[in-house]
């Protein structure tokens, strides 16, 4: 019962809402050094160790600046990619996520941010830094914003200096570059037209072309030769997938995979496509792998974590030392480090330390139909403690995107709300991605719609199985899930006892509008996007106000909390304002809570902790557990 998870030993929520203990863990090319973040409150710190002995042999304080990646560029330097919401005044960019690439010295222990000093470039970096081996010393690469448009820049390791490619070949759009930094592939697009060029004789020529309006294809990188790349998209009218690119004739293939892959792995050293993470019709992610010595390794991964869920992180180049991150039963979530030679796992670090054995609630794959009869996959997390789940208070938490999706595993702030006695349903509603193109596409025009309903048809089966109380429930989700939480009680009425919403949207015509303002186009790709998954005909469609949820608030027949970080870049911070104006206006209860220095995606761990402590407070007030 409902109670059962308060009968456990229940981790506080600050442990759920604090940023993950350890995270980035990359073992060095050699196999004898390991570098990863560690995270205590906001401060973050890079710590280095000599794997022969595990000594500390580097490291270096971040602090409270977001780090996204980091990577090794051969065995003395790792550099950190990281971001901060800011103005990028001199080249024309208006308040955005910037990002900067600081480079780590093993042996003077220094730091140097790339393209500081360096002559009439802007000293940021546009995307996650490449390492690649230029003239047999190992480079690190990064997009800048130079004199003559976006380019490439190897930066000098000690002192950040970055140098453009001067090679007339290399000029234009940045390149795909092979292991040895040499330029093969890149794409141009023009908002309409998006082609990919193959360097050919000393000149680009284009080898695939297609219109390209709304759905943009994606570069993937190389297949499995330097002779092709991987698009990403619906490439020539085929299912949404991963797809080989002949650079020499221009013709279209398959790639080599059982299910649908989504994502994909490449050699460490020669960077070519030797595996992917694929998704059955069963929903179950596996592993596959093209080079049989990568297929032996991960065999003999998966062997020693039979039973868990096992993740590639990064693996050295001889593919002998391999870092994997494990979830399951009483796992909520750890970095090993797996020896093939010495036949050793050892932990690296645990994400969330507190969070351990029964504290973790069971997650189970769940799939319900939906009014018209398609199917809706989804997960199920139960309360620590629950084996036998009836009439549980829920939780109803869609994704955000809306075109992503959600995957079975340890989620932290679904862990939360379930720690504190409800069942929480993740579902993967229509025009979620990943579940083939019929899926996504049924979306299309459906935002408060179908979209919306297939979250209340799961309430239904759900109650239909007497799982839950269909008369306890409420409704939780940020960014596109935050719209749906606003638009549960004031679109979808009678099934929602309370809604809160980070980060959402709440007036779907004022979202474009600020979407052409930021792009600079009336009909622009975004826009052309978002008025497909909406279903207006332009810019400035009224229609949209039938399922805006600050147009229809007066129809609310739920209290609403929103949240909304005032560094959101996304979904600006007016939108919930928007919202909390036109409940006021209709009389309705609303609490409107302001986040600030807080972006999008909730990088700051007061921030998450607050948010969760909000959220659980509004649950328990107009949804007790028990």
């Amino acid at each position: 019962m409902a109670g059962a998870a308060h009968a456990q030993d229940v981790a506080p929520l600050d442990a759920y809402g604090a940023l993950p203990a350890h995270e980035l863990v990359e073992v060095s090319p050699s196999g004898d050094r390991l570098a990863y973040v560690t995270v205590v409150g906001e401060e973050r710190a890079l710590v280095i160790n000599d794997l022969n002995d595990m000594s500390l042999i580097g490291g270096v304080r971040a602090g409270a600046v977001k780090v996204r990646d980091i990577g090794w560029v051969g065995e003395d330097h790792v550099y950190i990619y990281s971001t901060a919401t800011q103005v990028g005044a001199s080249i024309g960019l208006r308040r955005s996520e910037l990002a900067d690439a600081s480079v780590y010295e093993i042996p003077t222990r220094r730091v140097s941010l790339a393209l500081n000093h360096t002559p009439g470039v802007f000293a940021k970096v546009f995307g996650s830094p490449i390492v690649r081996t230029i003239d047999g010393e190992p480079s690190l690469i990064v997009t800048g914003q130079g004199r003559e448009g976006a380019g490439l820049f190897t930066i000098n390791l000690s002192t950040g200096v970055g140098e453009e490619f001067v090679d007339p070949d290399r000029k234009g759009p940045p390149s795909l570059l092979d292991e040895n930094g040499e330029p093969v592939a890149r794409v141009t697009y023009d908002g309409d037209t998006y082609e990919v060029q193959a360097r050919r004789s000393g000149f680009w020529r284009t080898m695939w072309r297609t219109d390209a309006k709304i759905d943009t294809p994606g570069l993937g990188g190389f297949g499995q030769t330097a002779g092709s790349v991987v698009l990403s998209g619906r490439i020539d009218g085929r299912e949404e997938g991963f797809y080989a690119l002949d650079l020499a004739t221009g013709a279209i293939s398959d790639l080599p995979f059982e299910g649908r892959p989504t994502s994909l792995i490449h050699h460490p050293k020669t960077k070519l496509l030797i595996g992917a993470q694929t998704v059955g019709d069963d929903d179950r992610v596996t592993w596959q792998f093209l080079d049989p010595q990568a297929d032996r390794a991960w065999r003999a991964v998966q062997t020693a974590f039979r039973g868990n869920q096992v993740s590639l992180r990064s693996w050295s180049d001889d593919m002998r030392q391999i870092v994997v991150f494990t979830q399951g039963a009483g796992d909520a979530g750890t970095y090993q480090l797996v020896d093939l030679d010495r036949r050793t796992a050892e932990i690296v670090g645990e994400a969330y330390p507190a969070i351990t054995g029964a504290r973790v609630g069971e997650i189970r794959s769940v799939s319900y139909q939906a009014a018209d009869g398609m199917r809706i996959p989804g997960y199920l997390t139960l309360p620590p403690g629950v084996a036998d789940p009836k009439g549980l208070p829920l939780v109803v938490f869609p994704h955000g995107g809306p075109a992503s999706r959600d995957y079975m595993g340890f989620d932290w702030w679904a862990q939360a709300m379930a720690s504190r006695g409800y069942a929480v349903l993740q579902p993967n509603f229509r025009g979620s991605d990943g579940l083939g193109t019929a899926h996504l596409e049924a979306g299309y025009g459906e935002w408060g719609r179908k979209m919306q309903t297939d979250l209340s048809d799961g309430v239904r089966w759900l109650a239909s199985e007497g799982i839950i109380d269909p008369a306890r429930v409420c409704v939780v989700g940020a960014s596109y899930g935050g719209y749906a939480a606003m638009a549960g009680p004031t679109l979808d009425p009678g099934v929602y006892r309370c809604a809160v919403a980070v980060s959402g949207v709440s007036d779907l015509r004022r979202m474009v509008q600020w979407e052409a303002d930021q792009g600079g186009r009336r009909d622009s790709p975004v826009v052309r996007y978002w008025n497909r998954f909406m279903g207006a005909d332009r810019l400035g469609d009224r229609d949209l106000d039938q399922t805006s949820p600050a147009a229809q608030a007066g129809r609310a027949d739920a209290p609403i909390m929103m949240l909304h970080g005032r560094d959101d870049t996304v979904v600006p911070f007016e939108q919930s304002r928007i919202l909390a104006d036109a409940l006021r206006r209709a009389g309705k209860p609303f609490e409107l809570v302001e986040l600030p220095s807080e972006d999008h995606w909730l990088s700051r761990a007061a921030t998450r902790q607050w948010m969760l402590a909000e959220t659980v407070r509004f649950l328990e007030q107009h949804n007790p557990p028990r």
